[in-house]
């Protein structure tokens, strides 16, 4: 008897030499379009152009076969090169690659454990306090750049932020940041303009790359050094990541697996570090590029993007070695101003908007641009809103006290949630000395969440039961009667 024969299917870019037109064109603009952000987000990391291109490239290749969202964009990021710059600046070279590395363990780990799933707890106002900072520390990165330079940076600097305005109500078949890069650099070789070029920042690589171990010695006191680093790294990429996955998830109307890109990104960190690059995560300026405006769909744009890079560094090196760092630092200028959310500090939002959701946001900002560390400010944003919250939610628990006509009994409805920032409160709102003897506590429309809610009820009973009063207590729910009934009385 033959084993039955599965059925094979093909990928769509196969099946139809229309979609595969598409995917080689979308490739072809990314990875053109990548070669000026990469080589600016090196500059940001303080490594050589070279580190960034090789980060870029191995991203994108590797995530194309281990990534869960096809068609999304991994590369050199702005938001990862600001948080391993400190190590790169204070400890080295090797101990950058070294923290990559662990940085995609972490990330492999963290995917494994589900923590796709936790997004959903970070609230939208730290998603717009996190774009905001990031895009405030590009701005503020590229500053260095226009300080104590040569004159003519200024005039090409702003034909740079020109170019990319004009451009696009052209035509958007190009990218318009690739177009001020061709055009500025053509400007300063054909009239001889001495300005600081990518050149000067350190060789373009003239083969591929080659594996190798990260320059460190393997001690405890190197992993000490690094953890912090890499962790702060892998929350990062995965937050910015798993946020560019759902975005595009809107977009095409299909599911990701968030679990799979956790995992994917952390591969393709250990991959781009072991070849000698600066890490990375999705982008989310290329990834619309690549989506929304190619139309690809499919893992081999992603795939081709890093290939067409590769090849364009090795082919063209000399050539990107004399792009002036006047262009790159308007194209990063510009990012940063595409990338702030303008609408979110505009008066009528700020009117309309509850004080605690502007609260969080500029909470998370400034942690953000304080610290230089995009995951603290997360952190304590997301912290700061729970805060909010409970304090909100705490004050919507009531009490209505109500005699029978008898005068015998009273009964107390509480409504609301009670968790410990409610159930402190709830001690103080009953009349333990002017009460009948017989009182009832109708919790039907109530919830009870933890143990701090259960001994404020105890409390309530200890204090009626010294006054010999008796308490019943009604209305309970199948969860809160569960836990009521687990605790009360053991809780000291």
């Amino acid at each position: 008897m033959s084993a039955p024969v599965l059925p094979f299917s093909r990928p769509a870019w196969l099946a139809s030499p229309r979609v595969l037109r598409t995917e080689v064109l979308a490739g072809l603009v990314v990875g053109l379009a990548l070669i000026p952000e990469a080589i600016s987000f090196s500059v940001i990391a303080g490594v050589e152009p070279k580190v960034g291109l090789f980060a870029a490239a191995t991203m994108a290749v590797t995530i194309a076969f281990v990534g869960g969202r096809p068609a999304m964009i991994s590369a050199a990021t702005g938001a990862v090169a600001l948080v391993i710059a400190p190590v790169n600046r204070e400890h080295g070279f090797g101990y950058l690659i070294a923290t990559v590395i662990l940085a995609g363990v972490f990330q492999i780990v963290l995917g494994a454990l589900g923590v796709a799933r936790l997004l959903r707890f970070v609230p939208r106002s730290v998603m717009v306090g996190f774009v905001n900072a990031l895009a405030v520390l590009v701005f503020m990165g590229q500053l260095p750049e226009l300080w104590h330079v040569p004159w003519p940076v200024y005039p090409l600097f702003a034909a740079g932020l020109a170019l990319m305005v004009v451009f696009p109500k052209l035509t958007k078949a190009v990218p318009a940041p690739l177009v001020s890069v061709v055009v500025l650099t053509a400007v300063t070789i054909a009239a001889h303009i001495a300005v600081p070029t990518v050149g000067d920042k350190g060789a373009l690589p003239s083969s591929l790359p080659v594996p190798g171990l990260p320059d460190v010695p393997l001690t405890f006191g190197t992993l000490a050094t690094i953890a912090p680093y890499a962790l702060a790294m892998a929350l990062v990429g995965l937050m910015e990541s798993l946020m560019t996955a759902k975005l595009v998830d809107d977009i095409t109307d299909t599911r990701s697996g968030k679990t799979r890109e956790s995992i994917g990104q952390g591969i393709a960190n250990v991959v781009t570090g072991f070849l000698g690059g600066m890490g990375g995560c999705a982008m989310i300026g290329q990834t619309m590029i690549n989506v929304k405006a190619s139309g690809a769909r499919t893992r081999l744009s992603t795939f081709l993007a890093g290939t067409f890079l590769l090849v364009l560094c090795l082919a063209c090196g000399p050539l990107v070695s004399r792009i002036p760092m006047a262009a790159l630092v308007a194209v990063m200028v510009l990012v940063s101003v595409g990338t702030f959310d303008w609408h979110s500090v505009r008066p009528r939002t700020l009117r309309r908007m509850p004080p605690g959701e502007t609260i969080v946001m500029v909470v998370t900002v400034a942690c953000v641009v304080a610290t230089h560390n995009l995951a603290v400010g997360v952190v304590v944003g997301s912290v700061t809103a729970m805060v909010i919250f409970a304090r909100r939610v705490a004050h919507l628990v009531g009490v209505r006290r109500t005699v029978e006509t008898d005068g015998e009994r009273v009964r107390y409805a509480v409504t609301g949630e009670l968790f410990f920032a409610s159930s402190n409160e709830l001690v103080t709102r009953f009349s333990y000395q002017d009460d009948p003897d017989e009182v009832v506590i109708d919790l039907s429309t109530a919830h009870i969440w933890d143990a701090s809610s259960v001994a404020a009820l105890d409390a309530i009973e200890t204090k009626y039961a010294q006054r010999g009063k008796r308490v019943t207590i009604t209305g309970l729910n199948e969860g809160s009667a569960a836990l009521h009934g687990r605790l009360a009385g053991r809780l000291g």
